[in-house]
């Protein structure tokens, strides 16, 4: 008798009422026109629990293909809503793809021009060359592939050397904070280039904050997605201004590749002795909002420590020259970030003394 455990929905009820499935659309934009390149379709359910909880339990009680199936034939039937020059990417398990529920779906629409299949799952995949011919059969009807989570682990590059995608979307670990951690990217330098040897475009997702933008804008990623781009919506939604403006404006700062504006990253800003609120950096500013220090913490012991300004910056300085003032401060303030700043003091970011070696690196 079909069942799921204690704890989780029953989603059997879901196959015979299938409006209860909603969709939502969340955007992907392209950061070098700072326009919307596509959409992704996100299954939605009754009830507080999330999608992941939804399909663990349609696994669990034996129905994961029927509920794949049915989230697929809604995303698919959006198609032709689609705003011209869009795509919409749909998700698919890959031990999935094969089944006759997921083929059946697919089979809805046989002219798949507009449409990228997604494979999201986290596990390795049993049979490589049985899913490239499934993906193959996909591609002959003018779909597009991506995989989801790349860099998570070795069978992700894996399956990127074995099915060579069009689109390889960046694992979220190493979005989240990446503007603060060179390491993070480093890696994600690293899957973008291994995506250019297979022609294949790389979606930062998971974006949240104007310095991860800029950060992967400054890397040259094509693509974004995540919460401070757009959130999930039930239709088709436009790009908010306010968010193409952001866009192009940290694409026209990247551009800058003499200067140090290509550099710049956000920082929080509050008045001397007033709370900060979240994890250094912060700039303390003083009685007429001029910079006055930082507020920084110890890469070894994480503690929390403030300093100086040390030197400030126009963003329109010279990257080696910023540098080579950087590198002659005083030895305890030499990795301490730079303060950039317009004409009238008015603070427009800070440059990491990491991100200014690895710009004099690459431009000699």
């Amino acid at each position: 008798m079909l069942g799921t455990r204690i704890g989780l929905p029953d989603c059997r009820p879901l196959l015979a009422d299938p409006a209860d499935l909603t969709l939502a659309f969340q955007p992907i934009v392209g950061l070098e026109t700072g326009t919307i390149a596509g959409y992704e379709a996100l299954a939605r359910f009754p009830g507080s629990a999330g999608p992941d909880v939804w399909f663990v339990a349609a696994a669990e009680a034996g129905i994961a293909a029927e509920l794949e199936a049915l989230a697929l034939h809604q995303a698919l039937a959006a198609v032709p809503a689609l705003p011209d020059d869009t795509f919409l990417t749909v998700n698919v398990s890959p031990h999935l793809l094969g089944t006759t529920p997921v083929q059946n779906a697919l089979a809805t629409r046989p002219d798949l021009h507009r449409v990228v299949v997604e494979l999201t799952e986290h596990t390795p995949v049993d049979d490589l060359a049985a899913l490239r011919r499934q993906t193959d059969a996909l591609r002959a009807r003018g779909a597009l592939i991506a995989l989801d989570d790349a860099g998570s682990g070795y069978s992700g590059l894996q399956q990127m050397a074995a099915l060579r995608p069009q689109l390889v979307k960046l694992d979220r670990a190493l979005v989240a904070d990446a503007d603060a951690d060179p390491v993070r990217m480093a890696l994600a330098e690293m899957v973008g280039e291994f995506a250019g040897r297979i022609d294949a475009w790389m979606l930062a997702e998971g974006v949240e904050t104007a310095a991860e933008l800029a950060a992967f804008a400054q890397l040259g990623v094509p693509l974004a997605q995540g919460w401070l781009l757009g959130r999930p919506a039930p239709t088709f939604a436009p790009l908010a201004p306010e968010v193409a403006q952001l866009v192009r404006a940290q694409v026209a700062r990247a551009r800058l590749t003499e200067s140090v504006a290509s550099l710049l990253r956000p920082v929080r800003q509050c008045a001397h002795g007033e709370d900060v609120v979240g994890v250094p950096p912060a700039l303390l500013l003083g009685l007429h909002g001029e910079p006055a220090g930082l507020l920084l913490s110890d890469p070894r012991t994480a503690e929390v420590y403030t300093a100086p300004v040390s030197l400030r910056v126009h963003p329109s300085s010279d990257v080696h020259e910023t540098l080579q003032r950087a590198m002659t401060r005083a030895s305890a303030h030499r990795w301490e970030p730079v303060v950039c700043t317009d004409l009238t003091g008015h603070v427009l970011g800070i440059l990491r003394v990491e991100d200014l070696i690895a710009a004099a690196r690459k431009s000699r």
